[in-house]
């Protein structure tokens, strides 16, 4: 392990948000209830400094800080950006249903946390504070599942926490199996010992690791949460716990393979064949699905399938990371903009918006925008993050993978048709009750996975330069 190049100016975006938590709730122990709106105005100038501070140091040279133990490179800068810019739509959405809430400040200040933990994990370099990461990650959205204290939620919530914690059991025991078999917990380290240690305990520490990512992630074995969160929690919060912490989560998954386990047999082929499993069952349980939410749910784990295949290609493809991102915000952008009509249209049923595009045209196009491009349909941000991980997998000779994911891609497109179509009947479509945030956050998010789309080449290009830098 390097000295300790202490430099808190390398880490301003995830100080934007430690600042935005601690003050926030500080403030909001004092602030009346119809002026807890500041707390939320707090979080949304944290997560717009950490933007700016993000770009920012993305244009410098890669590097690690404090021992080694966290990475400022491209692939962070990835993670903080669309981690912040999605937040931003997180609270955009949650706004009118939180406004005067007596636990407006607690709902934000827990939304914080949460992404400061996906943050830094996306940055971690050091199993230590992996775990940190993990349960920063994990503990503010056992409470916001529950946050309106109804059944459901509480339900949601109880086997959100029970499967995290038996997952975070699990990813301890991982870091304590590569410990003892590398020898220390920094990557450099991992990297440099674990090739010429016993295979055995490698491979149970990689499993162990990996599993606590995927619960993260939602990915299978460790997805059973996902569908009961999401048509458990209140709006927002699904839009946040299915698109957020997947991020932090598949980001560190990628790290974790490319500079700790470079060396490491069979480690690329287990993520393969858990990205295969994990669309494939994703798929499966949305085909009979009724629910929207339960449907987003299970669509929400098939797309972690797809991203995994560029955390397989990890070191073996020069579009796996540049992919990965570009991936990771087409996705956190669509996926909150499917959730925010529901927020604006609320239905227990796929056939309830029967008649939305008689009635109000532009957010059933939006809805349309939304869900086709989380099939990965041109020109949204989804279809170049789908062609940019399936030419990494490609190219990192993972023909098969590819196959199987563009046959769950082609069986995706039933289920989505399913929820459009009706959209296009005739028929009474539901009146906004949510007010119009969550309607502004749909329209605005359909708009930018399309400008992503459109604008994909220059930036898949910049990525893929700054990596060969």
């Amino acid at each position: 392990m390097t000295g300790m190049n202490e430099d808190p100016a390398a880490l301003l975006p995830e100080i934007a948000l430690a600042v935005a938590a601690v003050v926030g709730l500080l403030a909001g122990s004092w602030l009346p209830r119809r002026r807890q709106w500041i707390v939320r105005l707090l979080a949304t100038i944290a997560c717009a400094v950490g933007i700016v501070a993000a770009a920012v140091a993305a244009a410098g040279p890669a590097r690690t800080v404090f021992g080694g133990s966290y990475a400022i490179d491209t692939g962070l800068a990835a993670g903080r950006i669309v981690v912040l810019a999605a937040t931003l739509l997180v609270i955009a959405l949650a706004g009118t249903a939180v406004s005067g809430h007596r636990r407006e400040t607690e709902f934000v200040v827990l939304l914080v946390l949460a992404a400061l933990g996906a943050v830094v994990l996306a940055g971690a370099t050091d199993l230590l504070l992996l775990i940190a990461g993990y349960l920063l990650a994990s503990v503010p959205l056992y409470a916001l599942t529950a946050f309106d204290a109804d059944p459901a939620g509480t339900e949601a919530a109880l086997k959100y926490y029970l499967i995290g914690a038996l997952f975070g059991v699990v990813l301890m025991l991982g870091v304590a199996a590569l410990l003892a078999a590398g020898g220390g917990t920094d990557y450099p380290t991992l990297a440099r010992t674990l090739p010429d240690a016993p295979p055995v305990l490698v491979a149970a520490g990689f499993v162990g690791v990996l599993g606590g990512l995927l619960f993260k992630a939602g990915g299978a074995p460790a997805q059973f949460w996902v569908p009961d969160v999401t048509e458990g929690a209140s709006t927002p919060v699904a839009a946040f716990v299915t698109t957020i912490p997947k991020i932090g989560a598949l980001i560190a998954a990628y790290r974790l393979l490319d500079v700790a386990l470079p060396g490491v047999a069979g480690a690329r082929l287990l993520v393969a064949v858990v990205a295969a499993g994990t669309m494939t069952l994703g798929n499966l349980a949305a085909f009979a699905q009724t629910n929207p939410r339960r449907l987003l749910g299970y669509s929400t784990i098939s797309q972690v399938g797809y991203l995994l295949l560029a955390v397989a290609a990890a070191g073996h493809a020069a579009l796996a990371l540049p992919g990965l991102g570009y991936y990771l915000a087409g996705y956190a952008i669509t996926n909150i903009g499917a959730f925010a009509v529901l927020a604006a249209l609320p239905s227990s049923t796929l056939d309830g918006h029967r008649g939305l595009f008689g009635r109000r045209p532009v957010l059933a196009l939006a809805l349309v925008v939304c869900l086709l491009g989380l099939v990965g349909t041109p020109p949204t941000a989804i279809f170049v993050g789908k062609l940019s991980v399936f030419t990494a997998a490609f190219d990192a000779g993972l023909l098969w993978l590819v196959v199987v994911a563009a046959l769950n891609t082609l069986a995706s497109l039933y289920y989505y048709l399913r929820w459009i179509v009706p959209l296009f009947r005739r028929g009474d479509a539901p009146h906004p009750v949510a007010g119009r945030w969550p309607a502004a956050v749909a329209v605005t998010a359909a708009g930018g996975s399309l400008v992503l789309g459109l604008a994909a080449q220059p930036v898949v290009r910049a990525l893929t330069a700054e990596l060969l830098r």
